[in-house]
């Protein structure tokens, strides 16, 4: 593995480069064994699916979903953001109720389609981050694309919108911040409670003529307000997106996917803003599902699994949900599945 690096402003950040001889690092990606669909719902697609364990011990996953009836792309327009339920990490998942909608005002930031859901406990309350786009033609719907914010004492709610209206970033203002004028706006929200107090909000933008990358936002208070790191984190030549970020044992990770590759990056740091070289995160599916199963398969988007979020337990990450573009059961509409993450050294192997 030879490492190409890149200077931003004084920050030097690794990207991978893999020859045709080399291999990446596989240590992390190899934990992972696939345990099945997480959430299938008739006549909707299902996206990303976000976990996190309720004060009775009971697994709450907040889950983007559309009307299949109004096709793939209408995660711009009619998603919505609900909750599901179970005993166990593994499911079965029971729908619970619809969380967050479209305000359906115009004008607002939130006119429609609630996407991306993470859903992180912050000392003894739940904090749910989104994005949602105000409207107009895909162009402007794509960049006027923010992130929110809703707080709550259980995963049941109630919920309340953060400040006025809930929303906690939008592409900055100030020309020097790398994501200025951002074709996608900001969106695909990655919460962490840093180790040192403050909250960083990671978070996906695009300069024009440039790739999606990956930048931070951070604060004082998880409500806000949030301040721009002035330079970009990943020197990713390809397209990233869905950070989902995490802390373990003295490091800070960031985990997203690699759209080019249809893999994802793990991208280890010391301090949450010095990324080093990625290695990765997780494989194709077909390294992980036995041929069997992907022959009854459905491609309904791409053989890609996206939109990573990951379950921490006793400060460890123990299960992986990925957003599928292969319905698993052979039905019409996108699905989440999940994946153990077994321990490290574990002789139990998560591939085919």
């Amino acid at each position: 593995m030879k490492v190409k690096w890149m200077l931003f402003a004084g920050l030097f950040i690794g990207a991978v480069t893999v020859s045709g001889k080399e291999q990446p690092d596989r240590s992390w990606a190899d934990r992972l064994e696939y345990a099945g669909v997480a959430v299938e719902e008739p006549d909707y697609h299902v996206w990303g699916s976000s976990p996190v364990i309720g004060p009775e011990g009971k697994t709450h996953l907040f889950v983007a979903r559309w009307p299949l009836k109004e096709e793939f792309k209408a995660w711009l327009t009619h998603c919505e953001i609900a909750r599901y339920v179970s005993d166990s990490p593994e499911g079965p998942f029971v729908f619970q109720e619809v969380v967050v909608k479209g305000s359906g005002k115009e004008g607002s930031w939130d006119f429609q389609s609630p996407h991306n859901p993470t859903i992180q406990k912050v000392g003894a309350r739940y904090v749910l981050t989104y994005i949602a786009n105000g409207g107009g033609v895909k162009q402007e719907q794509v960049a006027s694309q923010r992130i929110g914010m809703m707080i709550a004492d259980r995963p049941e709610g109630p919920w309340k919108k953060v400040g006025n209206d809930g929303m906690i970033l939008a592409s900055p203002a100030d020309p020097s911040i790398w994501s200025y004028q951002s074709t996608v706006g900001v969106n695909n929200p990655a919460l962490l409670a840093h180790p040192d107090g403050r909250f960083f909000l990671y978070y996906k933008a695009m300069r024009k003529g440039d790739v999606r990358r990956m930048g931070v936002a951070v604060a004082d208070q998880v409500e806000g307000p949030y301040e721009f790191i002035p330079e970009p984190l990943t020197s990713n030549s390809t397209t990233i997106e869905d950070g989902y970020a995490f802390y373990e044992n003295g490091k800070i990770y960031l985990l997203t996917t690699d759209n080019k590759a249809g893999t994802g990056y793990l991208w280890p740091s010391d301090d949450g803003i010095h990324f080093s070289e990625p290695i990765l995160g997780y494989d194709k599916m077909s390294q992980y599902l036995d041929k069997q199963l992907l022959s009854r398969s459905k491609v309904l988007r791409s053989k890609k699994m996206e939109r990573p979020q990951v379950l921490l337990q006793d400060g460890h990450p123990t299960y992986l949900y990925l957003a599928s573009g292969v319905n698993l059961t052979g039905g019409d509409g996108s699905h989440s599945c999940l994946f153990r993450i077994n321990p490290p050294n574990s002789s139990c192997s998560g591939l085919k």
